[in-house]
């Protein structure tokens, strides 16, 4: 795999990210080798390289949406395979600080599949594509470049096992989706780069998450229950419909009041929830596997579009870029939306690494990374500079949310923001402000009845 006469580009990773890179590379390239250490083809449950995989697994409509694009008919044959389905806004009982949201359908569907599920679709239709290979349980060692540094012309990967030796994979572009432990910035650093800002927010998150079969039905026709964590009521949940019948709960906590993994104390941690209902379902069910924790301490945002140098032929993606608050469920949408990105400077000719980064910032990871840090931010002890932007973000988010349980277009503009099939100036359109605003109005004490009391 090393020489070769005709264009190859090499995705390092697996993951959701990398496989979304695949597919838009097979358009450009005559080959696309995708490199993990994990073995991948036919594997279908959690798998080391992704240590998220035994938890909750949402991708929000804009990017179910890419990723039917990507391949179409992939929704219908998650839905055949037991994931069931609903509308993101009409059937998910949303709660913010408490009180439920009023609904309508926003036409768009969410579909909970468990993570495995997920991937291993996305993967078989990535192995489907004639030009993909994948070159499994490799460890990626290091990239291959010219004389002068200038260009990334491979990578450099040594097979898993005894005896072993290392391997060039010669590459006309390489695109890293290896996560938040990507190690380009050290790559880049011994190559004599410049270092790449980096951004972190310390949310001491932790989630655990169990299995059910249900005796009850809490839903009621809905697909999911999902109260959301915020300052005054700092414990938030997922809980929903998934594939095999099953039911999945996920709870979570901040800045280090996290679920513990006990039975008892999860399920004491459940019914401390605002909404009864998951624990009154939950109390009564069969548990089908033991709560599994998993630990996120700090965000992460690696700024490769403030760079003034960056070799050509290497590309970043996904997590590797930006490591989001997964509460928010915004990973898997930005990974699609990055590989959009990358085809579009794909269609120009050969990418240039510094304009990919700077339109990648503008155009996908902005927006989310302002409205999490908005959010994060709002809990006291989350350390970070509350700027008067951010404090004003704030309080019309608030003014929103609580709009949105009295006013169903509310919550459905506010969804679609959520969701990323509108940019967070929709909910700043004139027709919206005026219905905030009227909420607001509607909803604020009498002066003459308050000074009575």
């Amino acid at each position: 795999m090393g020489d070769h006469d005709k264009s190859r580009a090499v995705v390092l990773g697996g993951s959701i990210a990398g496989l979304f890179a695949a597919r838009v590379l097979s358009d450009a390239y005559d080959e696309v080798l995708v490199v993990d250490r994990d073995a991948l083809v036919g594997v279908e449950g959690p798998r080391r390289g992704r240590p998220q995989g035994r938890q909750i697994n949402a991708m929000h409509v804009r990017g179910r949406v890419v990723m039917e694009e990507f391949y179409p008919g992939i929704t219908q044959e998650l839905l055949d395979d037991g994931v069931p389905s609903g509308d993101f806004a009409g059937d998910c009982r949303w709660f913010f600080n408490g009180k439920e949201l009023l609904r309508e359908d926003i036409g768009y569907i969410a579909i909970p599949a468990t993570a495995p599920m997920m991937e291993r679709h996305i993967r078989e239709r990535t192995q489907q594509l004639p030009n993909v290979v994948f070159v499994e349980q490799h460890d990626i060692v290091g990239l291959e470049t010219t004389a002068d540094r200038g260009r990334v012309t491979g990578v450099r990967v040594q097979k898993q096992g005894d005896g072993s030796t290392e391997q060039v994979l010669a590459a006309d572009l390489v695109v890293d989706a290896t996560g938040r432990g990507s190690r380009t910035p050290v790559w880049l650093r011994e190559l004599g780069y410049p270092e790449v800002e980096e951004e972190r927010k310390k949310v001491d998150l932790g989630y655990v998450t169990q299995h059910y079969r249900l005796t009850t039905d809490p839903w009621r026709g809905d697909l999911a229950i999902i109260p959301v964590a915020s300052p005054e009521s700092p414990r938030g949940a997922i809980f929903t419909k998934t594939d095999g019948g099953r039911a999945l709960l996920t709870v979570y906590g901040l800045l280090g009041d996290h679920p513990p993994t006990d039975q008892e104390g999860f399920n004491a941690f459940v019914k401390s929830l605002d909404v009864p209902d998951i624990y009154d379902a939950v109390i009564h069910a069969e548990a089908l596997d033991e709560p599994v924790r998993f630990q996120y301490p700090t965000t992460l945002r690696r700024h490769y579009e403030r760079m003034t140098r960056f070799p050509e032929g290497l590309l970043v993606t996904g997590d590797a870029v930006t490591s989001f608050n997964p509460v928010y469920a915004q990973g898997m949408t930005v990974a699609a939306l990055s590989a959009l990105t990358i085809r579009a400077h794909l269609a120009a000719g050969e990418p240039n690494a510094l304009a990919y980064f700077r339109d990648l910032a503008r155009d996908v990871i902005d927006a989310p990374w302002d409205m999490t840090n908005t959010v994060d931010l709002s809990f006291p002890g989350v350390e970070g500079e509350r700027t008067l932007k951010v404090r004003m973000g704030q309080l019309f988010l608030g003014l929103v949310q609580a709009a949105a349980t009295r006013d169903e277009k509310v919550t459905t503009a506010y969804m679609r923001t959520a969701g990323m099939l509108d940019r967070p100036e929709a909910l700043m359109r004139p027709a919206m402000l005026l219905r905030v605003l009227l909420s607001f109005l509607r909803s604020a004490p009498d002066p003459a009845t308050s000074s009575r009391r």
